[in-house]
């Protein structure tokens, strides 16, 4: 089913609701004036809650689920859809806001 293509302006956290930010776009490929994200692409994460609980927080996260007919540079662009792994804790990311005129399957 298609979904929004993420970009560097999309809010994305982690499931403890640190913000995640990517460290290398895509810079060729732009939707809405922004650069796309690839699976080739690592998030840095700041915030996470689980700091202080004993459990490891959030870190950095790896995209291991991306589009499958739309790439970037030849690597999957990612969706609002996709799947990601936090390193240290093992949860995921939630693409929360991203464009809506752009969409990929």
């Amino acid at each position: 089913m298609p979904a929004p293509i993420l970009h560097l302006g999309a809010t994305v956290t982690c499931m403890h609701a640190g913000p995640a930010q990517p460290l290398s776009p895509f810079p060729r490929v732009m939707v809405s004036g922004q650069p796309v994200v690839t699976m080739a692409t690592p998030y840095a994460i700041s915030g996470c809650a689980l700091t202080g609980s004993g459990a490891p927080p959030c870190v950095t996260a790896q995209w291991v689920v991306g589009a499958v007919r739309v790439m970037a540079g030849g690597v999957p662009v990612i969706l609002q859809s996709s799947q990601a792994v936090c390193i240290a804790s093992g949860t995921g990311l939630l693409p929360l806001v991203a464009q809506t005129r752009v969409l990929a399957t």
